[in-house]
């Protein structure tokens, strides 16, 4: 299971982790907490998650169309859940939350309330783009910790936590935030702390690269299926893709820490 903050932050900082698991077999449920939708509206948002499916569909090997189940959790939290037909081990869920921004400020269209603001305090509640019932700070940590209660995941994989200091800064603020209500979510639902890790995010960009031959072309060719929905990072080619400036980097990374590394005196 993994939980990220916007769609394609799995396929740029997660990768070839999801990639790897999808091979082996293995059962992968990916959770996405805001809409991504940058201040965009509802057609952006809808045209990067279809862009996700397709990427998954490029990752799993199989071309085929996905079904929506709309799920009420006992948290009272509505979201989305997408399976490939004929696939139930494949989940992607949607909260749709706002877009953060790369300010942590938001955006006029959704009246600048952002997941940390929601973490800091400074608004009670925040509602999804689509309209459906707000959350407060208590009710992420709870609907998160009620999906990993229910996907029984062995791993759980998702951003950096903004209080690790070492490598949160110069991230997205959305990637922070994220990574703390899931920490708070898998303590929340007991989850085991040896199996949780952590992916670092725009810092990654100054690491050694370490993704690279046949792992890495697989990991460009998702991004390019996703990419070809989003109209600001589309690259119509792999070294296109590469020259793009920080996602180039990024793509060429994969750098994980656990709980240990991070919260060493937890």
């Amino acid at each position: 299971m993994s939980v990220w903050a916007h769609y394609d932050d799995d396929l740029i900082f997660a990768n070839p982790v999801l990639q790897d698991a999808m091979a082996a077999g293995d059962c992968v449920r990916t959770v996405f907490v805001t809409a991504s939708d940058a201040g965009r509206g509802m057609a952006y948002s809808q045209g990067r998650e279809l862009g996700i499916l397709r990427a998954y569909n490029t990752m799993r090997g199989q071309e085929g169309f996905w079904s929506e189940n709309s799920v009420t959790l006992l948290s009272g939290a509505e979201l989305s859940q997408f399976s490939p037909d004929g696939d139930p081990d494949i989940t992607i869920a949607f909260l749709r939350l706002p877009d953060g921004n790369l300010n942590g400020d938001g955006f006029s269209s959704t009246g600048h309330a952002t997941l940390p603001k929601l973490l800091d305090g400074a608004i009670a509640d925040l509602s999804p783009v689509t309209g459906a019932p707000a959350l407060s700070s208590e009710g992420l940590v709870v609907s998160v910790a009620e999906l990993i209660q229910a996907y029984e995941p062995a791993r759980l994989l998702t951003h950096v936590p903004s209080d690790s200091a070492e490598w949160s800064a110069g991230d997205h603020p959305d990637h922070g935030a994220t990574g703390t209500y899931a920490r708070a979510a898998w303590q929340r639902a007991g989850f085991p702390a040896g199996q949780v890790l952590y992916a670092i995010g725009y810092p990654s960009a100054s690491l050694p690269a370490n993704v690279g031959g046949d792992v890495l072309t697989q990991k460009i060719a998702a991004f390019r299926t996703y990419a070809a929905l989003d109209p600001v990072v589309t690259c119509a080619t792999d070294a296109a893709c590469l020259a793009k400036p920080r996602f180039g980097e990024w793509l060429q990374r994969n750098h994980l820490r656990s709980e240990a590394e991070l919260f060493p005196a937890g």
